[in-house]
């Protein structure tokens, strides 16, 4: 049974069970707190929660895995900031984790992040098609180290070296991006008792969005301004990343994100009778 909510209430509803998962008012927990509720799309979450809907559940079934996906991904932003990593000082408009609170406590915070998910997605309520194991095999392949991690250690690698082959930033992109918003919907379908079609239905579309959101990101990366991005423009350029906008131009990568796109808002119409409109939507929002 679906209970009806708008957008807003979900958000609320979300952001206040985000709010509970660390109440210990210690250093490490204020560093905590203080990148996990510094806002940001949530688009994760959003994702999750967009999945069970259009299958026709209640969005609150899925706010312990919607606050596992957040945590990774926050966790995810944090290292990715270091001075090791992508070397970044500002993320969602403010300074990033280790400018506040050191390069230590950082790394701790994303390591307690981490952990926390899986705590938090093992208590979570089950039904009869999907038990907890699927759950933590979802959340714990997408966020390791043949997915998340390794993408981060190949992107790592392609810093400078011009021979880096499209084929291969795809696969750069699937990792580091693209698994953790696939597993987020698939999530969302697991806990909506979701059958092989319905789930697959959900990866392809996954799949496709999390691609065309980081060609975005490249684009936006070489377009916009740091006030607009919230974190520092042009790091891609100076960092000699390999980009889709470095790779293909400017043009052509658009070009590349509007067909991943209207893909994905193709394959999504298998997932119910009536076409998902709120998933279509949301992918469409990605165009630039």
């Amino acid at each position: 049974m679906s209970l009806s909510l708008t957008e807003w209430e979900e958000s609320e509803l979300f952001e206040k069970a985000l709010s509970q998962l660390f109440i210990e008012e210690t250093p490490l927990h204020e560093a905590i707190n203080y990148s996990l509720l510094n806002g940001g799309k949530r688009l994760r979450p959003r994702l999750c929660f967009e999945a069970i809907k259009a299958l026709g559940f209640d969005v609150s079934l899925g706010l312990p895995v919607a606050c596992a996906l957040e945590m990774v991904h926050t966790y995810s932003l944090i290292h990715d900031d270091l001075p090791c990593m992508d070397d970044d000082d500002l993320r969602r408009g403010k300074a990033s984790c280790h400018k506040v609170y050191g390069e230590a406590l950082a790394v701790l915070a994303g390591d307690a992040l981490l952990t926390k998910a899986f705590e938090v997605i093992a208590v979570s309520p089950v039904n009869n098609f999907y038990d907890l194991k699927r759950y933590l095999l979802e959340l714990s392949y997408a966020s390791g180290s043949t997915q998340l991690i390794q993408g981060q250690v190949f992107d790592i690698i392609a810093e400078n070296n011009p021979n880096i082959t499209i084929d291969q930033l795809k696969a750069i992109h699937a990792g580091k991006t693209g698994a953790l918003i696939k597993a987020s919907l698939r999530l969302g379908g697991m806990v909506a008792e979701a059958n092989l079609q319905e789930l697959e239905a959900l990866t392809e579309y996954g799949e496709h969005l999390g691609l065309a959101f980081q060609i975005r990101d490249d684009i936006l990366d070489a377009t916009q301004t740091t006030a607009n991005l919230g974190k520092t423009a042009g790091k891609d350029k100076q960092a000699c990343k390999a980009t889709y906008v470095s790779l293909l131009g400017l043009e052509q990568a658009t070009v590349e994100l509007n067909k991943l796109i209207d893909e994905a808002c193709i394959t999504i119409t298998k997932l119910t009778v009536e076409p998902p409109l709120n998933l279509q939507n949301l992918a469409q929002s990605l165009k630039v």
